[in-house]
């Protein structure tokens, strides 16, 4: 049977010792769980003796498959061992007896998840839609599609990419309010007074034991117990098929704090598509609620890596973005409130309907974006809605390193951590503001600076050289610290930066012809996503857990920088124009005759 479906979401479970690779999918209405049992881990050895190496690594391991592959390392063509695996566990298990062994240089591309590698390997975009073909089951392991009402199909070839970006996914916000008399509260003795939910497919209610003055405005959902508000909540989930389910802070508060209730008072919070419940696992340094097969974003999160503001409560953010004042209620008062009942409560209802809106209207402001960045970067939507802006942009690379036959290089060890932690790059020039009031002000923005400077002076590791050169006219040498970098061929790096600064050019020029307000604000968001990654690589090449770390291009693109500001800030002295602040890759003047 063949189906198109989006993909939403991806695991592995064990089954007769082999890694079964799940995706969670829907059609419409219908949830879809793919089966593909096809894929092997993987990773790559280098060594002086490959013959050698093949004959010491098949001494040592069983069940194993071992062949030579021709494969570029920066850009020079060379030949790697690639060592094949039965399970993600045995490549985990026997890595570091691989690595002893003498005949072994290194290892490569050892530490890639087992699912990331599935989605690059497969060219597999979460978040878009694909065509399955495939065996229909009634049950694989504790899938039961009659029990879930889910549909399983075990591939039986490759997925087929459908050339479609719709954002049309049912999105819910969710929010606990808490009986606090003690302030902070606590799990094990304070009751959820109040579940807030709205969506974008018409449902705006609060869930809570008592209700507002006659009821206003119809949106009090009001239960008999704390358990039946918890089970509300679910059936609205359930019976609603959401896609996405966002909450502000929910990691950290919400979630945890529903399940220990739930656990509490014995109800099941069995809301993945294969029925099992919340978990939490490790996402950075921090641990991220989980449930298969719907997207639970952070939207905390999302805000803090995507503005710059003092404080990040729901309020300020809002008020950031819309420029209106969210009802709002002390937190330490909300048990008076609730206590108090009257006009308070009514206030309280209001307040628990209004952060639930508020967060959904956030979200429905931030998700396009987020989507846009999942399918250029091919990583689950749960996965980079909690990634910093640098981890985007590696695995964007990681991604592209792989279509390019790059063999991906390892993060760098402590020692050289502590190494490029020690070393100081001077940064873009800042010119001190004049103070005062100005008037009659020009500004100069360099475009795409650092971005631009990487393309035209091509600043990549792989074509770096260090020490004297026979013929200086062959390199792109930088001010100040004298790095050469070939002008032949394009380094890795530059070659991506300069392919989606392309294609951001060209949807741009897309724009400027659309006449579809609805197309245009979909091209828009595309091209502020490629922005947001090409802007980043500059930063993420002086950070010394990226696996393309190089301190001396971070310090060779800072270099060109100040002096192309400079240069331009004289340049414009000679039309009389006098710079009165200047920051990184632009400057404000005034003319003076």
């Amino acid at each position: 049977m063949e189906k198109e479906v989006v993909i939403l979401d991806i695991d592995y479970v064990t089954y007769e010792e082999k890694p079964i690779i799940r995706l969670f999918s829907k059609d419409g209405d219908k949830n879809i769980i793919l089966i593909d049992d096809s894929f092997e881990p993987y990773l790559f050895v280098s060594s002086d003796n490959p013959d050698d190496c093949i004959k010491d690594i098949e001494n040592i391991l069983d069940e194993i498959k071992v062949e030579k592959v021709h494969k570029k390392d920066f850009q020079v063509e060379k030949t790697f061992i690639k060592v094949t695996f039965k399970h993600p566990q045995d490549l985990s298990k026997n890595r570091d007896a691989i690595r002893d062994l003498d005949s072994v240089k290194q290892i490569r591309e050892y530490d890639i998840p087992f699912y990331r590698r599935y989605l690059m390997d497969r060219d597999v975009i979460p978040m878009t839609k694909v065509k399955a073909s495939g065996v229909e089951l009634d049950s694989f392991l504790s899938l039961d599609s009659k029990k879930q009402d889910i549909e399983i199909i075990k591939l039986d070839k490759p997925l087929e990419r459908i050339d479609d970006n719709s954002n049309d996914f049912r999105i819910l916000s969710f929010d606990l309010e808490v009986r606090n008399p003690h302030g902070m509260p606590d799990s094990d003795e304070d009751e959820i007074i109040m579940i807030g939910v709205s969506s974008n497919f018409g449902i705006n209610e609060v869930i809570s034991t008592k209700t507002n003055s006659k009821n206003k405005d119809n949106f009090v959902h009001q239960v008999s117990t704390e358990k039946e508000m918890i089970e509300a909540f679910t059936n609205i989930i359930k019976e609603n098929n959401v896609d996405i389910i966002v909450g502000y802070n929910s990691d950290n508060f919400d979630f945890p704090y529903l399940i220990d209730r739930a656990e509490i008072l014995g109800v099941d919070l069995d809301l993945g598509m294969d029925d099992s419940k919340i978990r939490f696992i490790r996402r950075g340094y921090a641990n991220a609620a989980s449930i298969k097969g719907l997207i639970h974003v952070d939207l905390y999160l999302v805000m803090r890596r995507y503005m710059s503001l003092e404080r990040y409560t729901l309020e300020r953010v809002y008020y950031e973005l819309f420029g209106e004042e969210k009802i709002d209620v002390p937190g330490e008062r909300i048990w008076q409130f609730w206590d108090n009942g009257g006009e308070e409560l009514d206030n309280l209802f209001d307040y628990s309907l209004d952060d639930v809106i508020s967060t959904l209207k956030i979200a429905e402001q931030t998700l396009p974006l987020n989507l846009e960045l999942t399918r250029i970067i091919g990583q689950p939507l749960f996965d980079v809605s909690r990634m910093a802006t640098g981890q985007q942009a590696e695995w964007f690379l990681v991604k592209q390193a792989y279509f390019d036959n790059e063999v991906i290089p390892n993060k760098q060890g402590s020692n050289f951590t502590d190494r490029a932690n020690a070393e100081d790059n001077e940064g873009g020039f800042v010119l001190e503001p004049d103070k005062g009031l100005h008037e009659n002000l020009v500004q100069f923005d360099f475009r795409s600076l650092y971005p631009s400077i990487i393309i035209s002076k091509n600043i990549s590791p792989d074509v770096l050289i260090m020490g004297e050169v026979d013929n200086t006219d062959e390199y792109n040498i930088s001010p100040e610290h004298d790095l050469k970098f070939k002008k032949t061929p394009q380094g890795f790096i530059p070659s991506v930066i300069d392919k989606i600064l392309q294609e951001r050019f060209r949807i741009k020029r897309e724009m400027k012809a659309c006449e579809d307000v609805t197309e245009r604000k979909s091209l828009d968001v595309q091209q502020q996503a490629i922005k947001r990654l090409a802007n980043t690589m500059y930063g993420i090449y002086g950070f010394p857990r990226f696996r393309w770390y190089s301190f001396e291009c971070a310090k060779a693109i800072t270099s060109w920088g100040r002096q192309y500001i400079k240069h331009a800030m004289k340049k414009a002295e000679d039309y009389g124009f006098y710079a009165i602040y200047a920051d990184t890759d632009g400057f404000y003047a005034k003319f003076k005759k």
